[in-house]
């Protein structure tokens, strides 16, 4: 979580909150990630916020429902995942 110059306020991981292995993907880890960082945010009295989902996985809907579940106005969502626009090359071509 960031203020609107993206400065840390707090942060939180399914790996920090003793989710290991195949289990840190999961969308319960992601929830509970989320709400660990809204709780170490408290101290600066949050009213609304800008979530702004990276990257793919199952994560991504429950993380955004843990913020609106904690009473937090949730002003707008915006997918920030990079998308190649050439890619890499290619594998050669396999002759058998």
């Amino acid at each position: 979580m960031t203020d609107d110059e993206g400065n840390a306020l707090s942060w939180s991981s399914a790996g920090t909150n003793g989710f290991t292995g195949t289990k840190k993907s999961t969308p319960f880890a992601a929830q509970i990630a989320t709400r660990k960082a809204l709780e170490k945010a408290k101290d600066y009295n949050i009213q609304e916020a800008i979530i702004k989902v990276s990257g793919v996985g199952s994560g991504r809907e429950s993380a955004v429902r843990a913020v609106g579940g904690q009473g937090i106005r949730v002003v707008s969502i915006k997918d920030v995942t990079p998308v190649p626009h050439n890619g890499t090359r290619p594998k050669k071509i396999r002759r058998v």
